[in-house]
């Protein structure tokens, strides 16, 4: 027999026993066997974007610009041929007006790796001047390449690392929860139908961030830091995260010993990172503000196109574009945005916890896509990512948001010839979330929080009534499928030519909105959970 001094710390997590020193991830896909079931959903999610991507893209034989996929061949032709200062400067080798570079410089670094690899089998593809359009077979096939394997090298890798930390970490018991989870998170409809049909590389930036979300839970926080300055270099549109980034972290640092040391860390991090991938372009002030120049384009107007958003939604009555200057524009946005961001950062200063930084990921980026300047109708991949994260948490309203993500895509989707996809692929995610023996099988819910004050209590439950009441689901749902029905076989009024799009749009407003007042109040709800023993656990 052993002496009690000398017996091992044993963890408990949802009834399993696991050796305190083999407290990670990795220990535990070995020993649960998840390792397969990996492997498994890995090669279907995989074969599911190759099926996705036979199917036409952005722009496909539609001159003079095409559209996106034109766009990411042009970046790898002008990267592959250009020196780095020539990259984001308007010059009579780089027309600017003529899909110019406008994502920082991780993107193009990314654009000339992939140029390199077409220029080894198809150098036609990226030849300088005489590339413009080029849509052969070849070059296809080889572009379609470069998105799955940014796909396996980025989103799938990030996406086992984070399911791990979080089965570990916040306990979340079956293997088939887990395998489910995982699943959620490669079949997203949406990131699919985008990257893999519309033709874009957001595995990459979304990747990235997961992967800093996972380091959060590991409590790396310069690790999560570096990845997610990496995720910001490669889209802007990785800043719908950083409210909750910076608010989950400075909160943390408070309550730690020495909150100016941590600090400081973390802000080394972020300059030394950002000085890196810079680096090309602070050789002068003249290069940093061309680029920046770039990533900001104000003049395209507060909103672009249809998208489900408080300013597009909005416009049918108020005309921002006409009635207000850019400046005006550029400040009620910001402000907007700022505003509606402050409860769910408030919430994580005060009280940071890993469950409640996940859903302050939820809260920011939701508060971004409804208010801030130039969304576009892909930006809702960025609210879907923690809503993939949280699924287990969040069985329901993953569900039912990405139904109304997907319809909000609508009009994008079927300009780019994208509809039998959008169909197939929507079909195979509700079978899988309704997989037997799976959460989304045994229980449609959220998990829910009794413990909290009355007045958050009713709130909460006024919202989730109205949210999830099943005359309100079954009206809206309905509404939804009579939508698609009328706006793939029917002309709209010539009067009001966008008039389908308006309705998709405002039915899909409205939900976001909805679940945003949700969510908020779920994390707030979180915040009066976190006993002294949670905080030793979670913080």
């Amino acid at each position: 027999m052993k002496k009690k001094g000398e017996m091992k710390k044993v963890k408990k997590v949802k009834g399993k026993v696991h050796d305190g020193e083999h407290d990670d991830p990795w220990w535990s896909l070995v020993q649960n066997g998840i390792k397969p079931s990996f492997l498994c959903i890995s090669i279907f999610a995989l074969l599911v974007r190759v099926a996705v991507g036979l199917h036409p893209y952005s722009g496909a034989n539609t001159p003079p610009k095409f559209g996106d996929y034109e766009a990411q061949r042009h970046w790898m032709e002008i990267t592959l041929n250009l020196q780095p200062k020539d990259w984001y400067r308007n010059s009579s080798v780089n027309d600017l007006s003529y899909w110019g570079l406008d994502y920082p410089p991780l993107t193009a670094y990314q654009s000339y790796i992939h140029g390199v690899f077409l220029k080894t089998f198809d150098p036609d593809s990226v030849a300088l001047f005489t590339s413009g359009g080029y849509e052969s077979y070849i070059g296809k096939l080889l572009m379609r390449w470069t998105v799955l394997s940014s796909d396996v090298l980025v989103f799938f890798p990030a996406s086992l690392y984070f399911v791990f930390v979080y089965s570990i970490r916040l306990g979340t018991g079956r293997n088939s929860d887990v395998a489910w989870h995982i699943s959620m998170v490669l079949l997203n409809p949406c990131l699919i139908l985008i990257d893999h049909g519309h033709f874009q590389y957001n595995c990459i930036s979304l990747g990235l961030t997961m992967a800093a979300i996972a380091a959060v839970l590991s409590q790396k926080d310069l690790v999560a830091s570096v990845l997610y300055c990496l995720a910001l270099n490669h889209k802007q549109m990785s800043a719908y995260f950083a409210p909750a980034f910076f608010s989950y972290l400075l909160g943390k640092c408070l309550k730690n010993k020495n909150p100016l040391v941590d600090l400081a860390k973390l802000g080394l991090m972020v300059i030394g990172t950002f000085a890196v991938v810079w680096w090309p372009y602070l050789q002068s002030k003249e290069a940093a503000l061309t680029v920046i120049s770039r990533l900001a384009p104000f003049e395209r107007g507060i909103y672009e196109d249809y998208v489900a958003n408080f300013w597009c939604t909005s416009s049918v009555l108020v005309k921002w574009k006409k009635l207000y200057t850019t400046q005006s524009s550029r400040i009620f946005s910001l402000t907007a945005t700022l505003l509606t961001c402050l409860p769910s950062m408030v919430q994580q200063v005060l009280v940071p916890s890993r469950k409640g930084f996940l859903y302050a990921l939820l809260n920011s980026s939701f508060s971004f896509y409804l208010f801030s300047y130039q969304v576009h109708e892909k930006s809702i991949l960025l609210p879907l990512l923690p809503l993939a994260l949280l699924a287990l948490e969040e069985r329901r309203s993953l569900l039912w948001l990405t139904h109304f993500a997907m319809f909000s895509m609508l009009p994008l989707l079927h300009r780019d010839k994208l509809i039998l996809p959008y169909m197939a692929i929507y079909t195979l995610f509700i079978l899988v979330y309704f997989a037997p023996d799976g959460p989304g099988a045994r229980c449609n819910g959220s998990k829910t929080l009794d413990h909290s004050p009355k007045k958050t209590r009713r709130g909460m439950e006024f919202i989730s009534f109205i949210a999830f009441h099943p005359f309100v689901m079954g009206f809206l749902g309905l509404c939804s499928l009579i939508l698609h029905v009328i706006y793939l076989t029917m002309h709209p009024p010539n009067r009001y030519p966008f008039l389908f799009e308006a309705v998709i749009m405002l039915i899909c407003f409205s939900q976001f909105v909805l679940f945003t007042l949700y969510f908020n109040s779920k994390q707030w709800m979180l915040s009066k959970h976190v006993t002294s023993q949670d905080k030793q656990k979670l913080i």
